[in-house]
């Protein structure tokens, strides 16, 4: 069968997107789960807390553990400006997320949204920019892990693991082991199920704020003034640079709408919990940012290993904050490891039952109701990006796809509004459509702003995309195949 342009851009029904997640027919709060539901969807388990979590998991730690030592050198000292001008884009794109959310509140964040509003190629297109932004920053936070892991059997034990095998590739590392071994501990937690792995994560959050909270009031201590003198000592350039490196910090806020389909009143949760993130992390990203540039000079920053452990042995002269927050960061690295993952299998899920991909990727375990086989796939993808790929094109590549991702849904609020005035929404844009204009616009910034080479491997993997698309995704379309066989097993 030929495949036409009209073909290309074929939308997928709101209706059907939510008859599919079981959104429609989901019962009210207290009734059991599965009554009456049908089609293949995730189990709906997961409350404002814990969806809050997952947005705040995914996001503080993302960057500010690590990302200082790439940024600060970009920037100087306004590096803070560059988190200011990251979080109001972030912020602009969250209240369109919100939007989408609360209208569409599926698996499969912005690819799923693409679906229905630009049509199937450009969704396959976001499909793969998410697995930029959610694979490869997964991959870019494990690499981390064995620095703050390093840093702690140094102040706790003593000894420090061999370059070897505790650096990234092109840093004096060879095989990044402890992010290998990270990645195998997140997916044996995800395949035992969903709402064991938000408990857990909500956990590991309430650990990880306590302690960057304890790294702004110690930092604090050693604020110095001079240290922001010059203030941009690289011009605004460098501001918006950084700004542009740091912004898959904030990738936490698509992690949200990934958990469309197994949060419990999805309308509601959704929005609030992207609103809640939005606040948290804010706050959190500006204190830390305002704490190092005060307590270190800039040109300290780059190349410096667990930097904020480092910080905090410096301000107070002494290991134990510095112990303290090393181990704390162990633990909310794994939290951030963990939400990124499971955000990319459930975008991967969403592909698969709509035939983009084989079904396998949708296939559900009968006993836990996870997507077993899709996540050791993503766990192995990542692990091996984790041991062998430099840390500074993890980060860009994921900064690109990121940007990309939130472009679509800003443009998603706006074709919505004008197709489906009246469907039902828990939340809309405020000040539309001059919002969702500039969350497009600064979006488009920051792209702007990545280097060259980051756009040609994105380029690259647009590339292969297309062959993956028009090869085997035009052929076996849900969507272009209505009577084909379902996409998936479901859940007994």
């Amino acid at each position: 069968m030929s495949t036409t342009g009209t073909d290309l851009f074929r939308k997928k029904p709101v209706a059907t997107l939510i008859a599919e997640s079981g959104a429609a027919d989901a019962p009210p709060p207290g009734a059991p789960e599965e009554g009456g539901r049908s089609g293949i969807h995730l189990k709906r388990s997961i409350g404002l807390w814990q969806l809050s979590s997952i947005g705040i998991g995914a996001t503080v730690g993302t960057g500010i553990f690590f990302v200082l030592s790439e940024a600060v050198p970009k920037a100087g000292p306004a590096v803070i400006l560059s988190f200011v001008i990251a979080a109001v884009t972030a912020g602009l794109t969250a209240l369109c997320y919100a939007e989408l959310a609360s209208a569409i509140p599926v698996s499969g964040s912005s690819y799923s949204y693409a679906y229905a509003t630009l049509g199937e190629v450009v969704a396959f297109g976001v499909g793969v920019c998410l697995l930029l932004e959610y694979g490869v920053s997964a991959s870019a936070i494990a690499v981390s892990w064995g620095e703050y892991l390093n840093e702690f059997f140094d102040l706790a034990f003593g000894f420090r693991l061999p370059d070897w095998m505790a650096n990234p590739p092109g840093d004096g590392g060879v095989f990044n082991l402890p992010a290998v071994i990270l990645v195998a501990m997140v997916v044996f937690l995800l395949m035992r199920g969903a709402s064991e792995s938000a408990k857990v994560n909500a956990a590991m959050v309430a650990i990880k704020l306590v302690i960057l909270v304890l790294f702004v009031v110690v930092g604090l201590t050693g604020f110095q003034s001079g240290n922001l003198d010059p203030f941009m000592p690289l011009g605004f350039g460098g501001v918006a640079t950084a700004a542009s490196t740091i912004f898959f910090s904030f990738i936490g806020l698509d992690a949200v709408s990934t958990a469309g389909e197994e949060v419990k009143n999805p309308r509601r949760t959704l929005p609030l919990a992207i609103i809640i993130s939005l606040v948290v992390v804010t706050l959190i990203y500006i204190g830390v940012a305002i704490a190092a540039v005060g307590a270190q000079p800039w040109g300290e920053f780059e190349g410096q290993k667990a930097g904020l452990a480092q910080i905090l042995e410096d301000v107070t002269g002494q290991t134990w904050p510095a112990m303290m927050f090393a181990a704390g960061a162990v633990i909310s690295i794994f939290s951030i490891t963990l939400v990124v993952i499971y955000g990319q299998t459930r975008i991967l899920f969403s592909m698969g039952r709509d035939g983009m991909l084989p079904k396998k990727f949708a296939e559900l375990s009968p006993r836990t109701g996870t997507p077993v086989w899709n996540t050791l796939v993503v766990g192995a993808a990542v692990a091996l990006l984790a041991a062998f790929v430099p840390i500074d094109i993890l980060a860009n590549l994921t900064s690109l796809g990121t940007l990309v991702a939130f472009s679509v849904v800003s443009v998603g609020v706006l074709i919505l509004r004008r197709t489906q005035p009246d469907l039902p929404r828990g939340f809309k844009v405020p000040g539309y459509p001059v919002l969702p204009v500039l969350s497009l616009v600064s979006c488009a910034y920051l792209i702007y702003e990545l280097p060259g080479v980051t756009h040609l491997f994105f380029a690259i993997a647009l590339a292969l995309a297309a062959v993956v698309y028009f090869t085997y995704s035009v052929k076996h379309s849900k969507l272009r195949h209505p009577e084909g066989e379902p996409t998936g097993t479901r859940r007994s």
